[in-house]
């Protein structure tokens, strides 16, 4: 229906986003219309093309609220932006995965995010852009649902303003870039193989998502070839430190705040049970007693089903620096049984008599009872191996990050020559992997090798 029943309101300022908006208001036949302009001549210059038609004695539509002067051509819909859709992968995402996995998926979407946008004048600094988009733009709830700084929000601005169409990813050449920009750090050096792995995952993730939604008639990733890394990284056996060696470092733990608050005394049992029962470090940080069978004498045992990765607040359900989940790889109801040698029982128990359990029973703690974070165990760690290692072995690779007492672990119960069947299931590994993870560390094997062939020609001599 067309109308002349027409008035035109004052043009009004909004906020929208941080900033300014101008909104012209009008009503066709009681029906109430506006547009928002981002600058006040804008908003003047559409209000006078409106008087201007009201003043003409131009028939107003009172579905479109414009006047056949100023009535709009169909537009093609906009192409959907990588920005854009990174954004609705990464909320569709975020409710379904663990605090790890956010934080994954928020690190691989930045550095996506960064390869594809142009190069040239107006582009935010790199730093600018990678604070912006890790602590702003790919976490829930999303920039638009928040309030935050304003020059994040201007950097962002520039992002969404800039960012290529999606269907650019269907370009091998920008594929490769990508691929390319995932293997570095942020100062342009080579990123650690699993840092780089773990970029492209989330890469590869994201468009198999995209191409399930019809953007893609196939992974763009899965057209181009590239030279990839090996998928399981050996252990450096310059890291697996021998019995006595683990021994010595973890007494020299107890050292740690000796004369103080008994920072060390406090995680000898925790890094015990990672070099004698080969816990990973979330699970060691959280093992309770319940689940333990600590006997006076012999073997004990711990079922394990929980861990306690530290990921941050960010990344939680809870707001919690530590996440509470189940094992690694695992479904949220499996255990593992491992067992404990007779000399970690010893510790354990020991540990227990003197500072007690937190109060869900866990072994391990700080002095508020709280969960003893990744950051406070490396320091004592660090502390500890200036203690427990000659001079000459402080700065070398030995045991130089606590995870390196379960890659001694493990090191050392495949060179006693314990079946690797029985070793995967109590480290919670496949046996695939175990053995090609601790190839390198396998000393015992050319010797046996040697004396066979030694035997086999003293028989023919």
């Amino acid at each position: 229906m067309k109308s002349t029943d027409v008035s035109l309101w004052e043009i009004r300022t909004k906020q929208r986003r941080g900033r300014d908006t101008f909104e012209v208001r009008w009503v066709v036949s009681g029906r109430e219309f506006s547009r928002s302009r981002k600058s006040f001549g804008l908003a003047q210059k559409l209000h006078s093309k409106l008087l201007m038609a009201q003043d003409a004695g131009e028939q107003f539509d009172t579905e479109s609220g414009l006047p056949p002067s100023m009535e709009e051509e169909p537009k093609e819909p906009k192409a959907r932006s990588w920005y854009e859709f990174a954004l609705a992968y990464m909320a569709r995402r975020w409710p379904m995965v663990s605090p790890n996995y956010r934080d994954e998926i928020n690190e691989s979407l930045t550095a996506v995010t960064k390869a594809v946008l142009p190069q040239g004048p107006g582009r935010p600094e790199d730093v600018a852009l990678q604070r912006a988009l890790r602590d702003w733009a790919f976490v829930l709830p999303g920039p638009d649902d928040r309030e935050i700084p304003e020059q994040a929000r201007a950097v962002l601005t520039w992002v969404a303003e800039n960012s290529p169409p999606l269907a650019k990813l269907g370009d091998k050449e920008l594929v490769h870039k990508v691929l390319d920009a995932l293997k570095l750090k942020l100062d342009g050096t080579a990123a650690a193989t699993e840092t780089a792995k773990r970029k492209r995952k989330g890469f590869v993730a994201a468009l198999n998502y995209a191409t399930e939604i019809g953007e893609f008639t196939a992974n763009p990733v899965k057209q181009v070839t590239e030279t990839r890394a090996p998928k399981i990284v050996e252990v450096d056996p310059r890291v697996v430190a021998n019995p006595r060696q683990a021994a010595n470092l973890i007494g020299a733990v107890s050292y740690v705040g000796l004369y103080g608050r008994a920072r060390g005394r406090r995680l000898v049992g925790m890094f015990a049970s990672m070099y004698y029962g080969g816990l990973r470090p979330a699970e060691a940080v959280g093992l309770a007693e319940p689940d333990c069978y600590l006997p006076e004498e012999g073997w004990g045992r711990a079922t394990l089903h929980r861990t306690r990765p530290t990921v941050g607040k960010k990344w939680t359900r809870t707001g919690e620096v530590h996440d509470d989940r189940g094992l690694k790889n695992r479904a949220p109801e499996d255990v593992r049984v491992a067992p404990l040698p007779p000399v970690l029982v010893h510790i354990l128990r020991d540990s227990i008599d003197e500072f007690g359990t937190a109060d869900d029973g866990r072994l391990f703690f700080n002095e508020r009872g709280g969960v003893v974070g990744s950051s406070t165990y490396s320091r004592v760690w660090s502390e500890a191996r200036e203690f427990g290692l000659p001079p000459e072995l402080v700065d070398s690779p030995l045991a130089e990050v606590p995870y390196d007492l379960r890659h001694s672990a493990l090191s050392t119960w495949l060179n006693a020559g314990m079946d690797p069947t029985e070793a995967a299931q109590r480290a919670g590994n496949t046996v695939e992997v175990l053995l090609a993870r601790y190839a390198k560390c396998l000393h015992g094997r050319a010797v046996v090798a040697n004396q066979k062939i030694e035997n086999f020609y003293a028989e023919y001599a």
